[in-house]
């Protein structure tokens, strides 16, 4: 099979389980908690790595931002035979009393995004695999962690995250908004891998606190802190799954 023209890589370049942060940057994070970390390609907004952790060989390869990148990178992994997919993100709470480092598990991602439309009409439901699922729950439940459970929204507009918005999600009792998991779910399910999303929260939205709103950089140091307890989890959920 001929290379993929965005993340660079073919078949026997990767392996069947793959950590999709959207940064480059929490790939490196992710990395230093495995062991043989070996770089395979870099481009654009993709970077794709090799590790093992506990013997469980992984591939970890950035996303970028939004469900357009997201899907190429899905779409380019699954050509060179990923078969799990499980994105380990950040996310805007919609709920009251949802903490900035609190980790979201989501059960579904409301389509307010126009790729997975591209692909299938939108009252088809964007889900994750239940053992994803519930590797992701059972690795919080083990680690003596607690975990928002529940539906989540992808959405593609970062600056248009109105009132209007914020008010319909809220009352619909969706967790949290970040851009990529309809996307990576939908993707997932026609072309029969298995996925899944943890997040931690960087801001609340009904609270009134957004990401870099109150610090100089993207994350307040609180969620920069828990995203290493959040990429430890899925780390434990992938040998779990394996």
């Amino acid at each position: 099979m001929a290379k993929q023209p965005h993340l660079l890589v073919e078949s026997g370049d990767v392996h069947e389980t793959a950590l999709i942060p959207g940064d480059p940057g929490r790939v490196d994070r992710i990395a230093d908690q495995c062991e043989d970390a070996e770089t395979v390609a870099q481009n654009r907004e993709y970077k794709v790595v090799n590790a093992t952790y506990e013997g469980v060989p992984l591939t970890i390869c950035s996303t970028g931002i939004g469900c357009p990148s997201a899907a190429i990178a899905v779409e380019e992994l699954s050509a060179v035979g990923v078969e799990t997919l499980i994105r380990v993100g950040t996310t805007g709470a919609l709920q009251r009393g949802i903490e900035i480092g609190d980790m979201v598990v989501a059960t579904g991602a409301a389509k307010e995004e126009g790729t997975s439309k591209r692909y299938e009409d939108s009252v088809i439901p964007a889900v994750p695999d239940y053992d994803v699922l519930s590797a992701l729950v059972d690795s919080a439940e083990a680690n003596g962690e607690d975990v928002h459970v529940g539906p989540i929204v992808s959405d593609d507009a970062f600056y248009n995250e109105n009132d209007a918005y914020v008010e319909e999600w809220e009352a619909a009792n969706l967790l949290c908004v970040e851009m990529e998991a309809a996307a990576v779910f939908s993707l997932a399910r026609r072309k029969g891998l298995a996925a899944g999303a943890i997040c931690t929260v960087d801001g609340n939205l009904v609270e009134g606190t957004q990401k870099g709103a109150d610090s100089d950089s993207e994350l307040p140091e609180k969620a920069k802190n828990n995203v290493e307890r959040a990429i430890s989890l899925t780390l434990d959920a992938v040998v779990d799954l394996a």
